[in-house]
């Protein structure tokens, strides 16, 4: 398997298809670059070279104890691009990913073009008196109370139902995307898991202001995870040069359950 050893000594698997201009894909909790399937193999057949990694802790990467932090992922990340040489690179982030790529984008616009943050928590996603559309603190001790306990079934409760609105009146659960969901997450750390929620808590206004190339927001307005107005429109206030695209009725892994509309807006976006 295609690896880098980052100076911590962490493994990092990735996916490096086709050639052209780079798209690097930054993947969702607690997922790993399969989750990008969809997109890989679209933008690939569009004339891209497509990245994806395996953030630490997750997938076919190293299940470290340290490092489960937004700053060593940044590192990684950093490390996979500059192995790579990758310039003129595009940087797509979903979720926890989108955090991962506004810090790094804002670190390394040398080498970057554009961004796009789908379904991202930035600029923040707890609920303040500043945000009150944010999720309470208690929803985050409860990600990690599920972590903790079956994790396994707990995993299986988030895919059937918030992560892509399967819980919503109407709606036709894939058996086939939870049990990817499932895979994906059950190949992970229990630990990088539990401490990515830390992340979360996070406030990126002060990455996103300091981003000068072109960033395009998504978000579904239907978003149980991330609700859409305690990030998309807030973040577009703070981008120097954002866009938003909001979806009426999107979940947060509208990425797969819409995958041909966002990857239709994607390449719109990226031939600008």
């Amino acid at each position: 398997m295609p690896t880098i050893t980052t100076t911590d000594g962490t493994e990092i698997f990735y996916k490096d298809w086709g050639s052209g201009q780079p798209i690097v894909f930054s993947h969702g909790w607690p997922l790993s670059a399969d989750d990008w399937d969809a997109q890989l193999l679209f933008f690939l057949h569009h004339g891209y070279r497509v990245i994806a990694h395996d953030r630490r802790g997750h997938g076919r990467s190293a299940q470290v104890g340290t490092g489960n932090d937004i700053d060593h992922w940044v590192a990684d990340l950093a490390a996979l691009t500059g192995q790579l040489d990758l310039h003129d690179a595009v940087h797509i982030g979903h979720s926890t990913g989108g955090a991962e790529v506004a810090r790094y984008v804002g670190r390394h616009q040398d080498r970057v073009a554009k961004a796009v943050l789908v379904s991202s928590p930035t600029p923040s996603m707890v609920r303040t008196e500043e945000n009150p559309a944010g999720q309470p603190r208690e929803w985050f001790d409860a990600v990690q109370g599920g972590v903790l306990g079956n994790r396994s079934e707990f995993f299986r409760a988030v895919a059937e139902g918030p992560f892509y609105g399967y819980n919503r009146p109407g709606a036709t659960p894939s058996e086939a995307v939870v049990a990817n969901w499932w895979r994906q997450g059950m190949a992970g750390s229990a630990q990088a898991h539990y401490e990515t929620v830390l992340s979360w808590l996070q406030d990126y206004t002060d990455d996103l202001r300091g981003i000068t190339v072109p960033v395009l927001v998504m978000h579904g307005d239907d978003d149980q995870i991330v609700p859409f107005g305690s990030s998309a429109p807030r973040a577009v206030d703070v981008l120097k040069h954002g866009s938003l695209k909001t979806y009426e009725g999107y979940p947060h892994g509208m990425l797969t359950t819409h995958a041909d509309v966002l990857n239709a807006d994607l390449l719109a976006f990226i031939r600008q």
